[in-house]
């Protein structure tokens, strides 16, 4: 099957390519997820009427200069680059192509006693500190752009107490039917850890609204401005091939937005924690696949703004993940179009190879009152019918909602934002927690919904939840604010385990207040946030007194101190 559709799909990319080459398009950069403050800036101008409102914001990196009309992808305003003097950001001079020099992005954070953070790209769990490098060029010629945007981080990696070893031998037990079931290390390793990859770089054909290529940059699928159920930039970017839009495409019935994406997975390379603990003689660890037999990810992203309801997007995305040795019929290649549903009491060897992950969600924008409410909805599992779901829509889900508010002050262009976002990937649906069938965990492909040992969508993992608060005063690229964070472990774990013996004292919570800071000096962007971090029944432990049954557990502190930095280049 493999040998007699590979000469198909070379003609037709062959043909395709040839076509795109004969069309003299010129686009622009897309802007990092990574990158500090930008993102949330052009999200905040949007709110306020000063950018196109057509854009989504539900599939990104954004590409700025085609969504919002702009000469500069990255000078929004116009006041970074003077293109007439600029030695670095200029156009050939037959108009057909474009040089621009990429910002420079230096990110460090500081972890004081423990391993805390999302939303990060390559960093890691890590006590001590690490700092990511980012920088590059963008060219582009009629239909042909390059981004080469490597990315490099090294990281302490200092020592820290993960799961306590002083747990009971059937607590370890339950842990491991986690552990074995997703790559997520508590540690990548025992010495400084490096880490060099392409980045944010793609080399992509344009035509009109659409672009073809192949790219490593991070993608966000859905609303969330905190959180993603399938798509963020919690881990590295991965290797993929695309093809989506650059802007909307608008239609008589609105416009529509999309990407479809053929990727590579692969392992962290790093062992669980100890993982030669056995329990009544037998070894807790069932070692994964190897390093070699990668995972094929396959994803499909739609966003819908009907003409007749401005502001309201509405938006479906589908992933499926499977070991590449295990692929055989094109359904393997493209599932997202795979109609293999029924009833959950019949086995489907083939499809359950697979770990499949859906979502739909909305995103509602007024810029005349500088508002906007969201919500996704998620189901782990594709292959369930339409009757399940609507018997049951609570089994396997997860969901995500938030709003965000620009209140005017007395100043002119000073606000006051307030917002609130939910996101919970624990279940409610008894059996779902007895049969360990978490979100991100899979039984065949064991290295669950991850890339590089993190996770790809909600950064804190299978079966948490977490509400967040924050506020602050915003001027232009400026922001000062405050943000509290309550958030709750793991809760398929803790209760699969805890429930048994009727413990109910060991919830792992982490609650977070964080001072957030952001400012523009010229062409140098600064970003900061700060957080406490007040851990309770830290990974679940604590102390039984004979005497005494409410006694505080494994209670911990850190402090986390995150510093950005990004110089665009005149």
């Amino acid at each position: 099957m493999r040998k007699r559709l590979f000469p198909f799909f070379l003609t037709a990319g062959l043909l395709l390519l040839s076509f795109l080459a004969s069309i003299p398009q010129v686009f622009g950069q897309s802007v990092s997820l990574n990158l500090p403050v930008y993102g949330d800036y052009m999200r905040r101008q949007q709110l306020l009427g000063n950018l196109s409102e057509t854009s989504s914001f539900m599939i990104r990196p954004l590409y700025p200069k085609e969504v919002f009309d702009k000469s500069n992808g990255l000078d929004l305003d116009e006041t970074f680059t003077d293109e007439d003097l600029s030695d670095f950001n200029f156009s050939t001079k037959d108009n057909k192509g474009r040089f621009q020099l990429l910002p420079l992005m230096i990110r460090s954070q500081f972890n004081g006693a423990y391993g805390f953070g999302i939303n990060d790209g390559p960093m890691i769990p890590n006590k001590g500190m690490q700092y990511l490098i980012n920088a590059g060029v963008y060219f582009e010629y009629g239909p042909l752009s390059i981004q080469l945007q490597p990315e490099v981080l090294h990281a302490s990696n200092q020592y820290f107490q993960g799961f306590p070893l002083d747990h009971w031998e059937s607590t370890w037990l339950q842990y491991y039917e986690w552990l074995n079931t997703a790559d997520i290390p508590e540690r990548f390793g025992g010495s400084p850890y490096t880490y060099l990859s392409l980045g944010q770089s793609s080399i992509r054909l344009n035509l009109g609204e659409f672009s073809l290529g192949i790219s490593n940059e991070n993608l966000w699928w859905g609303p969330g401005r905190k959180a993603s159920l399938l798509m963020s930039n919690h881990a590295p970017g991965f290797l993929h091939l695309t093809l989506n839009t650059r802007k909307p495409v608008q239609t008589a019935i609105g416009s529509f937005e999309g990407q479809l994406i053929a990727g590579k997975l692969q392992s962290s390379g790093f062992e669980p924690p100890h993982q030669n603990y056995a329990f009544a003689g037998t070894p807790l660890y069932v070692p994964k696949r190897s390093d070699e037999d990668w995972r094929y990810l396959s994803g499909l992203v739609l966003s819908y703004q009907p003409k007749w309801l401005p502001g309201l997007f509405l938006g479906f995305s589908s992933v499926s993940q499977m070991y590449h040795t295990d692929m055989n019929h094109l359904a393997d290649y493209l599932p997202v179009f795979n109609g293999e549903k029924g009833p959950e009491s019949i086995t489907r060897p083939d499809v359950d190879k697979r770990n499949q992950l859906s979502a739909g969600y909305f995103r509602w924008m007024d810029s005349s009152g500088h508002f906007e409410f969201y919500g996704e909805y998620g189901s782990n599992g594709n292959s369930r019918s339409l009757y399940d779901f609507l018997i049951n829509p609570d089994k396997n889900r997860a969901f995500s909602f938030g709003f965000s508010n620009l209140i005017p002050l007395k100043r002119e262009q000073e606000f006051f934002q307030i917002g609130m976002e939910m996101t919970q990937t624990g279940q409610t649906v008894r059996e779902v927690i007895l049969a360990r069938n978490s979100w991100y965990t899979h039984p065949h492909v064991r290295h669950g919904y991850t890339h590089k040992g993190q996770v790809l969508g909600f950064g804190y993992g299978p079966g948490s939840n977490v509400i967040s608060l924050d506020a602050a005063w915003v001027k232009g690229f400026n922001r000062l604010g405050f943000e509290l964070e309550y958030i709750n472990h793991n809760n398929d774990f803790y209760y699969k385990r805890f429930e048994e013996i009727k413990d109910w004292r060991r919830k792992y919570v982490d609650i977070v207040p964080s001072l957030l800071a952001e400012w523009r000096f010229d062409n140098l962007l600064v970003s900061g946030k700060f957080q406490y971090v007040n851990t309770l029944n830290y990974k679940w432990y604590l102390e039984n007194h004979p005497e005494i049954y409410f006694v505080p557990g494994l209670d911990q502190t850190t402090f986390v101190a995150q510093i950005g930095l990004s110089y665009l280049i005149r």
